[in-house]
């Protein structure tokens, strides 16, 4: 009983993620009480290492910066229609400059894509993009992020573009879209 009541405690504290980029490193803290799926979510993508480890920002804007589809399509197509609930109603953030929300197409349709804000996006709450975290170190790093293609190198979600990302990961996307930036690597700090 009291394991359980520490484990549940533990969950519901902030972390920090570092995600090492080809444009510097960046640091987002994830707090939990703001959307407890998608930070559980977060954690245990960012822990086996699955989309985020040598996986490209596909979608960069001025308003954004996506990520989170895996570089082996073999994983991509595994996790892709792993989806999670949306949030309940609760203590959440706002889609501010620097936050941090999971993508979506349908309710209750989150898997793995995540997008940094790269601007204020207020207009994306009433929509149900609720953040689960802001980046508290590097926002530099997330600025400088090669956005040339914009929306031709895969799109949102709800765009339809995406398949060929599915079906040749990396490989199609370097052969396409070869100024992309990578996430290199993602780590959960002590």
């Amino acid at each position: 009983m009291v394991l359980a009541i520490l484990t549940a405690a533990l969950a519901l504290q902030p972390y920090r993620v570092r995600l090492e980029t080809t444009k510097g490193s960046m640091v987002i803290e994830v707090v939990p009480r703001w959307a407890p799926r998608a930070a559980e979510r977060f954690r245990e993508l960012v822990r086996i290492g699955y989309y985020y480890d040598d996986s490209r920002f596909f979608r960069v804007t001025s308003r954004w910066a996506q990520f989170g589809i895996s570089g082996n399509p073999a994983l991509a197509k595994k996790w892709r229609g792993a989806t999670f609930a949306d949030e309940d109603p609760g203590d959440r953030s706002s889609n501010l400059r620097g936050s941090v929300a999971f993508a979506f197409a349908v309710p209750h349709g989150r898997s793995t894509q995540v997008f940094i804000n790269l601007a204020d996006n207020r207009r994306l709450d009433a929509e149900g993009f609720v953040p689960f975290g802001r980046v508290v170190e590097g926002m530099e790093a997330a600025d400088a992020l090669y956005g040339g293609y914009g929306e031709s190198s895969g799109g949102g979600i709800r765009g339809g573009k995406q398949q060929p990302l599915f079906d040749g990961g990396n490989v199609w996307l370097d052969a396409h879209f070869p100024s992309l930036d990578s996430l290199l690597r993602a780590l959960i700090l002590p």
